[in-house]
């Protein structure tokens, strides 16, 4: 199969196209290795992706709309799995015209490849944070996600709207995957579980918004790759049974889902764990709600059970010990 990944040097793209290099897919790389955080650790994941024979390296950004039409022209994907984006809620309260550029005017240049080449299936990446002020729990893809907080949750629920029109009026097969606080080794910098990893085995206190009173729902990487293999392999199909009411399917080839453990975890337990998988006590600097944070999150996964027979089980400390000994190999400390 030949699968065409953007977000290829990213935290889930690069353990994604692994999975599937790994499984003797063609992997046709893109990635324009963006400097919000640390290049170094993005070319890094990728060196362990160009071992393999059947990977192609690209070194593209999705708003150059004539070099994405190249690609998808040259390499003739048949299914397309989108995962780059301009990531971070509280970057996006100081920088949004990045978010416009990459999530929108990009994915507009997917999606319509996508469907000039006649692509069997896109699947790309939507958020947890599309909830927003939605406080029904847990969160539902069948709940509508008409309150985004933030211009990132905004582009993604935008996405999916993009995404839905392509499906009904190309019949284009499209899936969207609500990710949940995604963590585990070779993750990103600028998330909380990295930032406290650092800044405990630094002896610098760690920021705890909100007071510490947040839930989340967090799951690990491994898991997010094996749901979101699952997906890629059957294409996304009309619900016969689809009513106006329901914003998670369709009367056109159209699905989302949330990929989270379905679990609530208080975020001072999430630290405490940490802490032991360290073996050091973290100094804690309470601070207020920033703006654009949710204050819980869980995921309702009865579709991705239904239909995949598919749910993340692992736990906490599993995910954290093997991020704690993924950081301590990697950075020496």
């Amino acid at each position: 199969m030949k699968i065409l990944v953007t977000g290829s040097a990213g935290f889930i793209g690069a353990a994604v196209a692994k999975r599937l290099l790994d499984r003797g897919d063609e992997i046709i790389g893109i990635d324009n290795l963006d400097p919000y955080y640390d290049v170094t650790l993005k070319h890094a994941r990728l060196n362990n992706l160009l071992i393999y024979p059947n990977f192609i390296d690209q070194r593209v950004n999705l708003q150059d709309g004539s070099a994405i039409t190249e690609i998808f022209n040259y390499y003739r994907p048949q299914r397309v799995i989108n995962l780059a984006a301009q990531a971070g809620v509280r970057y996006s309260l100081i920088n949004p015209l990045a978010y416009v550029e990459t999530n929108l005017v990009g994915f507009i240049h997917i999606l319509e490849n996508c469907r000039r080449v006649g692509v069997e299936h896109l699947v790309y990446a939507s958020s947890s944070s599309v909830y927003g002020a939605n406080r029904k729990m847990p969160y539902s893809v069948h709940n509508n996600v008409d309150h985004p907080l933030s211009i990132y949750a905004a582009t993604k629920k935008a996405n999916e709207l993009m995404a839905h029109t392509y499906s009904h009026l190309y019949q284009l097969p499209t899936t969207g995957l609500r990710f949940f606080t995604v963590y585990g080794p070779w993750g990103r910098p600028d998330m909380a579980f990295f930032k406290f990893t650092r800044n405990i085995l630094a002896g610098i206190p760690i920021d705890i918004y909100n007071y510490g009173r947040h839930q989340r729902d967090f799951t690990y990487i491994d898991d997010i790759v094996a749901g979101l293999v699952r997906i890629i392999d059957r294409s996304a199909l009309p619900n016969p049974n689809w009513t106006e009411n329901d914003p998670g399917t369709s009367f056109a080839p159209y699905r989302i889902y949330n990929i989270g453990n379905g679990r609530l975890i208080d975020l001072m337990d999430y630290i405490e764990t940490l802490e032991n998988c360290l073996g050091v006590k973290a100094e804690k600097n309470f601070l207020p709600l920033q703006n654009g944070d949710v204050v819980d999150t869980c995921a309702d996964v009865a579709d991705l059970i239904n239909d995949f027979n598919f749910q993340p089980q692992t736990s906490i400390t599993q995910g954290l010990s093997k991020f704690v000994a993924w950081y301590r190999d990697y950075y020496r400390v």
